[in-house]
Formats: structure tokens, sequence, C-alpha cells
């Protein structure tokens, strides 16, 4: 991973129009407005680069959240509504054409994301079952793309080629603002992710041993999903849905730390998330130059089958845990004497009583007339009491 960001980093900042040999780097950050390096340094290249970084590890860590909350390793943003919700909100006011500072496009993009997670809450009973959230989620997602295509229907030329370029996720043409807008959902997302993550261990066990523990699972996993809609909605304001970083992100830190829990899971998406997504900007940027591609379609083109093959990979290699609540003795014989067999009758409620009772009636005296009236025998041949068999003076000689 330290090797992939420094090699990233590096790229990202020479390659390019004008060209900057890596020596020359800290030389172009010193000039600053002066030359024509520094200025696409400093201006353009640095404020991508930190915005790739800080996109990618918030969409590690809220696909991480999503997948320990809902206990399904396919649970991402793009299924739960969340990141559609967040690019029709952005994308609508630029169909309609409706004026609005820049200021205004995160708050937008949250009340999407809201739109999209709660509907999808909504439906599913707020999170009471994980796997109908995921269900729904997809469903949603369906429902509020195809209001997208309804919008991109009535977009002009030139809208149209902006949301669509929206949609995929691109990274172009990101200045300081952009940067400095994230900062403020920053501060409220990163201590709400640390005081999540050691809940999330607990939800992985499941809900009736989380209740157990003392943890409200119902509630733990609501807030848990409105972690993860701080952590996507002003990244997808400004980047747009970025599709399967946090797909990608958490099959990386489990791959390489299979042993590990939620607590030590949680940095690590975030790392890998911000060095896929600034991994996947240096061929969107050069790949087709002079012509851009989306960083997003590089990170679906490449994420996907390599999430899937970290998963099936993962599986098989994830060692098994050994704790208070895995049964690891469930099937085992337990040591002790075999029970031994019982006699037909005795299964059978009230055939023993009734045929004691029969015996033990004064002035009777009736000898077995058949094996069924035959006390029972153990394996050895010693015969067996009868626990209804009532003595009497008649069964003494």
């Amino acid at each position: 991973m330290v090797v992939l960001l420094a090699v990233s980093s590096v790229c990202a900042l020479s390659l390019g129009t004008p060209y900057v040999p890596p020596h020359r780097l800290v030389a172009a950050l010193l000039d600053g407005d002066t030359t024509l390096a520094g200025i696409v340094v400093s201006e353009l290249r640095v404020p991508r680069l930190l915005l790739a970084l800080v996109a990618g590890a918030c969409l590690g860590a809220a696909g991480l959240v999503l997948q320990e909350a809902l206990r399904n390793p396919l649970a991402v943003p793009e299924m739960l509504g969340v990141s559609s919700g967040a690019a029709l909100g952005v994308a609508a006011p630029l169909v309609l054409a409706l004026s609005l500072p820049a200021a205004v496009q995160p708050l937008l993009a949250i009340a999407g994301a809201v739109l999209g997670g709660g509907l999808t809450l909504l439906v599913a009973g707020f999170g009471r079952s994980p796997s109908a959230v995921l269900l729904t989620g997809a469903a949603v997602a369906a429902a509020l793309q195809a209001a997208l295509l309804v919008l991109m229907v009535m977009a002009d030329q030139l809208d149209l080629q902006l949301i669509y370029r929206y949609l995929l996720g691109s990274l172009s043409a990101r200045t300081w603002d952009d940067v400095t807008g994230l900062w403020p959902w920053l501060l409220v997302a990163v201590p709400a992710l640390v005081l999540c993550a050691p809940v999330l261990s607990v939800l992985r066990l499941g809900d009736e041993d989380a209740e157990a523990l003392g943890v409200r699972a119902h509630r733990a996993r609501l807030a848990a999903l409105a972690i993860a809609v701080v952590l996507i909605a002003p990244v997808t304001a400004v980047c747009g849905p970025v599709a399967w970083v946090g797909f990608l992100a958490p099959h990386l830190s489990r791959w390489f730390a299979p042993a590990a829990g939620a607590v030590r899971w949680l940095p690590w998406s975030a790392a890998w998330g911000a060095v896929v997504v600034m991994a996947a900007d240096v061929p969107a940027r050069l790949a087709l130059a002079p012509v851009e591609t989306p960083a997003g379609a590089w990170t679906a083109l490449l994420g996907v089958p390599a999430g899937v093959a970290l998963m099936r990979s993962g599986s098989r290699r994830r060692p098994l845990r050994r704790g208070p609540f895995a049964p690891a003795a469930a099937h085992a014989p337990l040591p002790g004497p075999r029970e031994t067999p019982r006699d037909a009758a005795d299964d059978v409620p009230g055939t023993a009583t009734s045929h004691h009772a029969h015996r033990s009636a004064p002035g009777r005296d009736v000898p077995p007339s058949s094996p069924r009236d035959a006390p029972p025998s153990s394996p050895r041949g010693a015969p067996l009491a009868s626990p209804h068999r009532t003595t009497t003076t008649e069964d003494t000689p």
C-alpha cells in the first residue's frame, strides 16, 4: 500500500501537460504563481490529489460500515440508494436551471442521500432485517436511477454531458474550494466512526448476541447507516458516485488481515480506499489524453472483478475464529455413559401405570400373560424396576 501510495502520488503530480520531473516538484510548489509548472502543480494537481485521498478514504470507510452493520460483504453505497439519491439531489437543480451557490451542493447531496437511505429503511422496516435492507436498497437505487434518466432526457446537450460525466464520478477541474468544503463534514463523521467501530464488532455476532451483550442492534444499525450517509453524501456532491470503492477497499483490508476485527479493518479500509481512487485517477487523466475519462469508470472496471476475487480467496484462507460465541464442540459427542434403551411401553403415557394398577388391585393375582407384561431388562440381562410399579403384599411370595 505504501508503494502504491508513493508511486501514484508522484505520477499524479508529475505526469501530464506540462510534465514536471519528480526532482522538480518541490521547487514547483515553492514557486507558486510565478511559473506555469508551479500554477499547474499547486492549483490543480495538489487539490486533485488531496480530493482523491479524502474521497477514497470516506468511501472505503463507509463501505466497511455498511458491510459490517448489515453482515453482508455485498453491501455497498451503490446498492442502498445512498449514492443514487445524492446524485439525484445534485443533478436535479442543474437540469431544472436553478441557480444555487456552490456551498449548497453538499446540502442537496445529503438531502438526496437521506431520501434514498430513508426510503430503503422505511420499506425494509427500519433495518430490522439486514437482508431486507440490502434487497430493498437495490430496488430503491433502481428507482432513483430511473428518475435520473428522466432528468437526462429533459436536459440539453451541454447539461447532458455534465450530468453524464458527474454520474460516472470524476475528479476533473477540482480546486481548493472543493477540498475545503469537505472538512466540516469530516469533523462530524470521523469522531462518529471512532465511536462506531467497537459496536460494529458486536453487530457482527448477530442481533441476539448483540442484545445479550447490551447493544441495541436496531438502533446501532440505524446509527451506522446514518454515519455512512454523512460520509458518502459530501463526496458524491463534489466528485459524483465513484463506483465500487466501498466494495473493493473493505475486501482488501480483510484479505491482508483476515484475523482482525472491525476496529482494525476500519482504518485500513479508509487507507485502501484512498489508494484505489488515487491509483484510478492517474489512468483516467492520462490514458486517453488529451481527453479525460471519469475515475469512476476505472474503479468499476477494475474494482468489481478484483473485489470478487478477493472475497473468494479470503473465504478460503480466513482462519476459524474461536471465541465465546463460536460453537467449537457443538457436534462433538459428550463423554459419559450411554443412554440405556427404554421399553416401548414407557414411551406411551398411561400404559405402564394402568397395567400395574390392574395388578395391584386387591383380591386379584394375575400372572404375566405376555412378554409385554414382563418387566424390561437392561442390556446386561438384569431386570429394571419400573418407575410406575406399586409394591403390595400380593407381590411377595
